[in-house]
């Protein structure tokens, strides 16, 4: 289709528009695979410089077949050799004379036309981007929880119908704040992404809430979680015995009961080449921080879970710091 319509075109406006086509494109391209240091793109780039050096060696052939013609119909005019005279008779009625014919456009001038309009063309497109107000202020903006619209059509579980529970949506507003990165130790980082789960406990047939927020950056992972069950710091503390947990130390946050302990995360592999794939096995440590939901231990906690692709995990007065800010945003449990 595009090789039909440049067909249409003149000769004078196809071929300009193909020299500044395979020059620009053919230029960004080596330019790219300078800067990138791959071989591609300089092979193609190299191809639209050669469609364009051909493109040129037509233009010129033609501009020089013009320029013979002009001289060959200016030496047919010259004086010469002495013509015989005809013999004087009257001369015939002259017709009138036909309209001249529109004076053809020296092919020079075409050139340069074409030539000022692509040239204005793919310098637009070449200095746009660079040339265009960003969009905003320019400041990366962070990821945003999800909102009520992006949330209709799902089923919200029957153990959130009670007065005193949480959201997913409430816990990543209340987790998701501009000073979170700040916490991490991490200040100049923006989230990625940032999501909300009303989920429930497993083995408890939905009956008891578990909603989960998680905020991601480039460095750390932050994953705030409330379960609503009847267990106590004292019995999470010695559920701990049987578990894997490292690095058991108990502490308070806000007046209530907490304990902070290190849990392996888990990782998956994945055989891409068809195969069942790897089994299930321990990933970078996490650091939690355990609290009660209320001043009296009466059940129920929130969890607090950071933990980084690279192993490392911030200092424990970050997960304080989490701690707080999240906490005033959860209802304390009703007696």
């Amino acid at each position: 289709m595009l090789g039909f319509f440049l067909r249409l075109l003149p000769f004078w406006v196809r071929e300009p528009l193909l020299i500044v086509i395979g020059s620009v494109i053919g230029l960004r391209l080596l330019h790219i695979a300078v800067l990138e240091k791959e071989w591609a793109p300089a092979g193609i780039g190299a191809v639209f410089l050669l469609l364009a050096a051909v493109s040129i060696h037509r233009v010129v052939r033609a501009v020089r077949a013009r320029r013979g013609a002009s001289a060959g119909a200016a030496e047919a005019g010259l004086p010469g050799q002495p013509q015989p005279v005809a013999a004087r008779s009257a001369a015939p009625p002259v017709p009138p004379a036909a309209p001249a014919p529109p004076k053809e456009i020296h092919a020079g001038v075409q050139v340069f036309a074409a030539f000022a309009v692509f040239g204005v063309l793919a310098a637009s497109v070449w200095l746009g981007p660079r040339l265009l107000p960003p969009e905003g202020d320019g400041t990366p903006r962070a990821a945003a929880c999800p909102s009520e619209e992006d949330a209709k059509g799902e089923k919200t579980p029957d153990a959130y119908k009670k007065a005193d529970v949480a959201t997913g949506a409430d816990l990543c507003e209340a987790l998701n704040t501009p000073d979170l990165a700040g916490l991490l130790g991490t200040p100049g980082e923006i989230a990625t992404t940032a999501s909300g789960d009303n989920g429930t406990a497993a083995l408890t047939g939905g009956k008891v809430a578990r909603p989960v927020a998680e905020v991601r950056f480039d460095t750390y992972t932050v994953n705030v979680s409330v379960t609503y069950n009847k267990l106590s710091m004292d019995q999470y503390v010695k559920l701990m015995e049987f578990g894997n947990e490292t690095d058991v130390r108990k502490s308070t946050v806000l007046d209530r009961s907490a304990v902070f302990f290190s849990q392996p995360t888990m990782a998956i592999e994945i055989d891409l080449g068809g195969g069942t794939g790897g089994p299930v096995t321990d990933g970078p440590l996490a650091r939690n921080l355990a609290v009660a939901l209320d001043g009296k231990d009466r059940g129920g906690y929130c969890e607090v879970t950071v933990w980084s692709d690279a192993g490392t995990l911030p200092d424990d007065n970050a997960l304080l710091d989490i701690a707080e800010t999240v906490l005033p945003a959860i209802p304390e449990r009703a007696a």
